[in-house]
């Protein structure tokens, strides 16, 4: 299957999950050798792999890498592995709920396996793989289902990254992106940088160039401007947790955006995996939302650009209401949120 974004986000390979180090890109595209769920669990927590999809994929990997790991001490000892496995892995990101589903889906298939040992490990490792191509059929399909949404020669605009790189492979707004492009819909894009982490500019403006995809680099402040202009036709971002009611936590920035294009009657779209959705948050206040370190407020890499003894607050995302998001965009079908239809007849 090929995976459009001409690398690898995550790989199986050796024994060990292959995960590209996305804190060093653009300028190093290098891989780092996760061989325990906690060697996972730490390349979630410090970003070298981000994106609700990926997260989750990664986390399965973990969980396999725990039951290979704990294969010759028994089947209840492997069992009791895999609980410990899943709790480390819990604690690596709070928002994204593709993790738990990931991790969830992992234990089940465990606890009702008829196998033990290295039978069973092999079994994870399968079904991490089988989730891994289920996500790059899934973000095709996402991309495909945006397209149908797009006139020809749309000029987008995204926030973040929500592409191959947070994905198995494609992307979800990316994959919109991407789909768009192929069938001559999508003219450039503009993307946002993304402060504080630089998600876009480092990330996004990297991938879609590498696939050849014409793309405008603009500061985070920029956008409502750039509306003003007419220079944007279209809204496309992805989301880490859509609770029941359609309220989506994505990036911060991601809400403000979403203001901005009501008010310049910009079309918001939302692309996200039905695993991204959680039926038991009812609505974006039960959304737990992260809060990052204050130095990458404080500092851009090494550099110091405020002062060391400046309050930071850095939360890593924000909540969109359902009723500013023109429709959101999943493997199943388009669900137009702002017009109050429910996504429930999607999770039927």
């Amino acid at each position: 299957m090929k995976i459009e974004g001409n690398f690898n986000t995550l790989e199986f390979r050796g024994g060990a999950l292959w995960i590209i180090d996305q804190r060093r890109l653009p300028v190093e595209e290098s891989y780092i050798e996760c061989r325990s769920e906690g060697e996972v669990a730490e390349a979630i927590r410090n970003m070298a792999v981000r994106g609700a999809p990926a997260i989750g994929i990664a986390a399965a990997y973990g969980m396999a890498l725990a039951a290979a790991r704990s294969a010759h001490l028994g089947s209840e000892a492997q069992i009791t592995a895999l609980d410990e496995a899943a709790a480390i892995l819990s604690e690596s990101r709070p928002t994204a709920v593709n993790l738990f589903w990931a991790i969830r889906r992992m234990r089940e298939a465990a606890k009702t396996s008829e196998s033990a040992g290295e039978e069973l490990a092999a079994e994870l490792l399968e079904l991490a793989y089988e989730m891994r191509c289920d996500d790059i059929a899934t973000c095709r399909m996402i991309g495909d289902h945006g397209a149908a949404l797009l006139s020809p020669e749309t000029s987008l605009l995204t926030h973040c990254n929500a592409g191959a790189l947070a994905t198995a492979g494609y992307g979800t707004a990316a994959g919109v992106i991407r789909s768009g492009f192929r069938e001559g819909k999508v003219s450039q894009v503009f993307v946002d940088e993304t402060r504080p982490f630089l998600q876009g500019a480092r990330l996004t403006a990297w991938e879609l160039g590498r696939d050849g995809i014409p793309v405008v680099l603009i500061t985070d402040n920029m956008a409502a401007y750039c509306m003003s202009l007419g220079k944007i036709d279209a809204v496309v971002v992805g989301a880490d947790r859509v609770a029941a009611n359609g309220d989506l936590a994505n990036k911060v920035g991601t809400y403000g955006l979403a203001v901005l294009a009501r008010e310049h009657t910009i079309p918001f779209y939302v692309a996200a995996p039905m695993s991204t959705i959680d039926m038991d948050t009812p609505n974006g206040d039960g959304i737990p939302i992260e809060e990052r370190p204050p130095e990458e407020v404080r500092r851009i890499g090494d550099t110091v650009i405020a002062p060391e003894e400046v309050e930071v607050f850095n939360p890593a995302f924000d909540v969109t209401p359902a009723n500013l998001v023109d429709a959101l965009i999943t493997e199943r079908g388009v669900v137009r949120l702002a017009k109050g239809e429910s996504i429930g007849s999607l999770c039927s």
